[in-house]
């Protein structure tokens, strides 16, 4: 029998202590942590099942209680017309894009190239959806077949076909 009790009684006293579970993710709060997150990601914008932009992006969050997927890495947008075919490329570093408007503003190296060989360079953009608009109210420097133009403040149609400089500061004629 007392043998017994030294084989029980230390098996009572590790039982009692008090365990400390580590936490998984060390100092890092709930709260600052995205609902949704996603790698090498491919979204694709249609209306009426045409292909409107298809944007690829390295990572894309989606904080807690947010509209906003939050993009970061390399981002490449490419946009297409009202038929369906390609018509400009967006790239830049980050951006967000909006889950009710579909809006998708863009900053941090920004070039906007069309496939008629118009190149919009600025570090802030905003690609409108539903008006199929490419807006800038930073510096831009717009380079076409015929001129460059340097300026601030930037619209156009998503084709960079009609585009306005709002404050030119400088063209140049090629």
């Amino acid at each position: 029998m007392n043998k017994f009790l030294y084989l029980i009684l230390p098996l009572l006293f590790i039982s009692c202590v008090k365990k400390i579970q580590p936490t998984v993710l060390g100092n890092v709060q709930g709260i600052n942590l995205p609902t949704q997150e996603s790698w090498n990601s491919t979204i694709t914008f249609t209306d009426s099942g045409i292909v409107k932009a298809i944007l690829y992006a390295d990572n894309i969050q989606t904080p807690e209680g947010s509209t906003q997927k939050i993009m970061k890495g390399n981002i490449i947008i490419d946009l297409f017309d009202e038929n369906g075919k390609h018509s400009s490329t967006i790239t830049s570093e980050r951006g967000k894009a909006n889950e009710d408007t579909y809006d998708i503003e863009v900053e941090g190296n920004v070039i906007v190239t069309s496939d008629s060989g118009v190149v919009v360079r600025s570090e802030k953009m905003i690609w409108n959806q539903q008006r199929q608009r490419v807006i800038s109210e930073t510096n831009v420097h717009i380079s076409s077949l015929t001129e460059i133009i340097r300026g601030i403040g930037f619209e156009s149609d998503q084709h960079l076909r009609d585009y306005k400089v709002f404050q030119v500061s400088g063209i140049t004629t090629k």
